[in-house]
């Protein structure tokens, strides 16, 4: 129920104050406008998508992709080391960090953005599940974890990772790899969108 006290310190219908406000409120609401129907002009949007294609850099986008994938595998590791147990869904954030690198860093549209934001997210994955490994067989054999890094070699972490795979990882690892395609390229701002637009009739 409202505390009629509390009710009568807001204002109400009995309130003059709060009638004079209602009033001008009412009144200064503009009246709802019948907008025309957009459509994208060709000519404006093949334009915009050219300004857009010759500003776009793989490169960097390459560099912000791997930044986003290596800071998701880290973070993926300490929360490990700090629950002392593997999240799988962590592989999500992952390809969310790193579709987000590219995107931020490379500015582009063509499909090349998303494959490679895909394959660093599949990269970021692994080594984040690599690094958790290896901080869970540091805690339990009492080995210093940078002792357990610093024996790693390619054949070391291949057996790694084949004895730690697990079917659910499959599921994991494709979301990463589909976050990571989808958050990889540049989104139109609101003023490019409305650049591009005009009503229908015209």
């Amino acid at each position: 129920m409202f505390d009629p006290d509390k009710t009568a310190s807001m204002g109400s219908a009995k309130d003059p104050v709060y009638d004079q406000f209602a009033t001008q409120t009412v009144k200064t609401q503009p009246a709802p406008e019948n907008k025309p129907n957009l459509i994208i002009d060709e000519s404006k949007s093949k334009m915009l998508l050219q300004q857009i294609r010759d500003n776009q850099n793989i490169t960097m986008g390459i560099v912000g992709g791997l930044v986003g994938a290596s800071a998701g595998s880290i973070v993926w590791a300490i929360i490990t080391a700090l629950t002392q147990y593997q999240i799988g869904f962590m592989a999500i954030g992952i390809g969310f960090l790193a579709g987000f690198g590219v995107r931020k860093m490379g500015q582009g549209v063509d499909p090349m953005f998303g494959y490679f934001g895909a394959a660093l997210s599949l990269f970021g994955c692994m080594v984040g599940n690599l690094l958790t490994t290896c901080i869970i067989f540091s805690n339990q054999e009492g080995i210093a974890f940078a002792e357990v890094i610093a024996g790693l070699n390619p054949n070391v972490a291949g057996e790694i990772m084949k004895y730690t795979f697990s079917p659910i990882d499959l599921l994991f690892y494709g979301l990463a790899v589909y976050y990571g395609y989808k958050f990889s390229f540049r989104q139109l701002t609101k003023d490019e969108l409305k650049s591009i637009t005009r009503p229908a009739h015209s």
